[in-house]
């Protein structure tokens, strides 16, 4: 499965700003936002460089993530599920060249890994 990789509020922020810019040129057209399109294993290789860690993809079927019980697994197994479903439309609805017009500090997930990944607790 590839997907494309949703944005930090702030990309998005300041991509929604550049359709503004653009001004009436954008009316009736769908935006969706991607910086990158990457697999589960190219996003765990970029975790394990960034974390120092050795981190491994396990793709987990959406209805064994429902049957976690953790508060909001119902939710997270039915994006998954989505996603998994609709990959191909998924897809299609983020272009991260028209993102990278919009908003040219967007980052992808390589450059927000070296800036937050300190953030993220191990």
């Amino acid at each position: 499965m590839t997907l494309n990789l949703r944005r930090s509020a702030e990309d998005i922020g300041k991509c929604a700003y550049g359709i503004f810019k653009k001004g009436s040129e954008m009316i009736g057209k769908r935006i969706g936002i991607a910086g990158g399109k990457l697999t589960g294993n190219e996003m765990a290789r970029a975790l394990s460089k960034a974390l120092r860690e050795p981190v491994v993809y396990n793709k987990v079927p959406a209805a064994v993530y429902r049957s976690f019980g953790f508060p909001g697994a119902d939710d997270l197994g039915n994006m998954f599920q989505f996603y998994d479903e609709f990959e191909k439309e998924l897809n299609k609805t983020g272009d991260v060249a028209v993102s990278k017009q919009l908003n040219p500090d967007m980052l992808n997930f390589e450059q927000w890994l070296y800036r937050y990944a300190g953030q993220i607790p191990l």
